[in-house]
């Protein structure tokens, strides 16, 4: 696989790599421009850091507490978290990143086949198609798949590591360690890298023709149990918090082994034709009583035993990258429930690390084709090689054109797929959050027909119809949803603040409490309900969840601001006063904080301190005559008669 070149003959060789190295940095930042001037697409707002992960204490959330992000992969989160140090929401210095890491994990995969031999060019030609095939534009693109390019250094770099501890010299328990200890970084990062161990004995066994279980088995038994309990954990996270579980995961196991038939030439026809890619392709429809479906499984068994045959001949390269192909495609394969299986079997993100068995064969195959046919082939091969990833260059220019905005991101998506009904829902909650009511009603609409069982999009609904003050149809959405999703606390809750909207205050405590029966640790939902509480007279008790709200998300000052409002209210001047020092220590810039403390102050009648109050206010809201007339019935009370 890579073995390094002795002698004089070093020199040429290193100037060809750092060439090599150089061109595919340059080609492949000019190959994703576009995309470097995109924004937020997808759920990219769920893994860059949340303002609650910011700090110290956030970073050790998302090491120690299972949830605190959307997936438990604390080795990409913690870059996240770094990154936003470093760039805050300046989403260029993330794309730039993704980007450069891209482009690293090829040069490292051109090592990793030998690229650092003198005159052994396929390699970097395996490198460079990578770089630049359109079909990695979907992990690069989108920041959220960061776990892709970062994860794949990881797993290079413990790939290499890996293989220089085997070398035929000698064993250095050195490499091993820090061999392990990379792909332990990559399984953190995601833990699709699980497949690495298999995919080194696949290697190994391409370089010399057998395996030995001692020497080649056996060193790889910890990884394997590594992989094994980090991928069980991931399955269990995606069902448990990310929700792949239900009706739409329920596949028998001939159902499954027909999907991976499926699956396998789907992803092998998007490496070798890679035309017509969609962020979201339809979902397929499993006809379990056809005969024809059963044809892709038997073929890919038929072409692992041609491919075994032709083995035992001698040439071992063919199988060993199908396998490599297969095998790293396993997670993805269908037996396993991942969550975008709600919506398709299949993306491209899938496939990136996969497709360097496919990629390494089509680079390795030019090569032999024109090996021993004198000097013309030399250029015969840069040509055809030059030719190549220019195409796929200006394809993955174009490709990443698309992740610029996501209003232009789902219209493309739709263009291409237009049943995506999960497209039509994301893109109805961007009209509703930019308060394009009517166009985002369209929208969810749109997506209900086509999947009228999806709890969310009538979740989704009826926000929208509450704020357009459609109540009666809102809480009509808000009951279906919770029907299709028994037991899911937000939808109670909405339910619940539709109901009391409507004036059915009686129905809306019901559901406020079953909300908080079933997620007692929202502070939101302890929010809304002392709302509630406060608009039907119930004073003490609102006082009560407001309280809660704010020790369970003591950085939230619009509950520090209602609470102190509420301590005003009920003659509890001096815990009010606390309330509002707290809006004002969370919120310094904003007027209406020091003006609701020094109303507070007043009441307390401590008029000097209300003063002080009142003119930070004015100085942060120096418009306002409101304001002023305040400051000066305080200072008169200061100043006496």
């Amino acid at each position: 696989m890579s073995g390094a070149g002795t002698g004089a003959g070093q020199g040429p060789s290193r100037r060809f790599v750092v060439g090599a190295v150089l061109t595919i940095f340059a080609a492949t930042l000019a190959a994703y421009w576009p995309a470097l001037h995109g924004g937020l697409i997808w759920d990219d707002d769920a893994h860059v850091t949340r303002p609650d992960l910011r700090s110290g204490a956030g970073l050790a959330r998302i090491w120690f507490r299972i949830g605190a992000t959307q997936q438990y992969y604390p080795v990409l989160h913690s870059a996240f978290w770094l990154e936003h140090r470093l760039w805050g929401d300046a989403v260029l210095g993330y794309h730039l990143l993704n980007v450069l890491l891209h482009a690293t994990a090829a040069c490292l995969l051109a090592v990793a086949l030998g690229g650092e031999v003198k005159g052994k060019k396929w390699p970097w030609l395996a490198g460079a198609i990578f770089a630049l095939h359109p079909v990695m534009v979907e992990s690069v693109a989108w920041i959220s798949e960061q776990k892709n390019t970062l994860s794949t250094v990881f797993y290079l770099l413990a790939a290499l590591a890996y293989l220089r501890f085997d070398r035929p010299a000698g064993r250095r328990p050195g490499a091993y360690v820090l061999a392990t200890g990379l792909f332990l970084l990559a399984l953190l990062s995601k833990s699709v890298t699980a497949t690495l161990p298999a995919a080194l004995l696949v290697v190994l066994w391409w370089r010399r023709g057998k395996l030995e279980w001692k020497r080649d088995a056996v060193p790889l038994l910890p990884w394997f149990a590594l992989a094994a309990t980090l991928g069980l954990f991931t399955a269990w996270v995606e069902r448990r918090y990310i929700g792949a579980e239900g009706a739409a995961f329920t596949l028998s196991f001939p159902a499954r082994l027909l999907l991976a038939g499926r699956i396998f030439w789907f992803y092998l026809g998007k490496l070798l034709w890679p035309a017509h890619l969609i962020f979201i392709y339809p979902r397929w429809p499993l006809a379990g009583e056809a005969a024809w479906p059963w044809l892709g499984v038997l073929g890919l068994l038929a072409g692992l035993a041609v491919l075994a045959v032709w083995a035992r001949r001698g040439q071992r390269g063919p199988l060993a990258g199908v396998l490599f192909f297969v095998g790293s495609l396993f997670p993805a394969l269908g037996f396993f429930n991942v969550y975008p299986f709600l919506f398709s079997y299949v993306a491209d993100h899938f496939q990136y690390l996969a497709s360097w068995g496919i990629i390494a064969l089509a680079a390795g195959a030019w090569s032999w084709l024109l090996a021993g046919r004198g000097a013309g082939a030399t250029v015969v091969f840069y040509a055809g090689a030059a030719g190549a990833v220019a195409l796929l260059g200006t394809l993955t220019w174009r490709e990443s054109g698309n992740y610029l905005d996501p209003v232009s991101f789902y219209h493309i998506i739709l263009e291409r797929n237009p049943a995506c009904w999960m497209a039509r829902n994301n893109l109805g909650e961007i009209y509703t959050d930019s308060g394009r009511l009517p166009e985002a009603i369209e929208q969810y609409e749109m997506a209900l027909r086509t999947e009228p069982t999806y709890a969310k999009g009538h979740f989704n609904l009826g926000i929208a119809y509450s704020r357009a003050r459609r109540l009666p149809e809102a809480v009509e959405e808000f009951a279906t949803a919770m029907r299709l999703k028994p037991g899911w606390a937000k939808g109670e809750e909405n339910l619940a603040i539709a109901l009391a909207e409507e004036g059915r205050m009686d129905e809306a405590m019901v559901h406020f409490e079953s909300a908080l029966r079933t997620d007692p640790s929202d502070p939101g939902i302890h929010a809304d309900f002392a709302l509630t509480l406060a608009n039907s007279g119930r004073s003490a008790e609102a006082i009560a969840q407001l309280t809660e709200a704010a020790r369970l998300d003591p950085g939230d000052p619009e509950v520090h601001g209602n609470l102190g409002i509420l301590l005003v209210q009920a003659g509890q001047g001096e815990a009010a006063v606390g309330q509002f020092q707290e809006v004002a220590r969370l919120r310094p810039g904003r007027a209406e904080a020091h003006l609701n403390l020094a109303v507070a102050l007043i009441r307390l009648h401590r008029a000097r301190e209300a003063v002080a109050e009142f003119q930070e206010a004015l100085r942060l809201d120096p418009g306002n005559p409101e304001i002023r007339e305040d400051l000066a019935r305080a200072q008169r009370l200061v100043d006496g008669p």
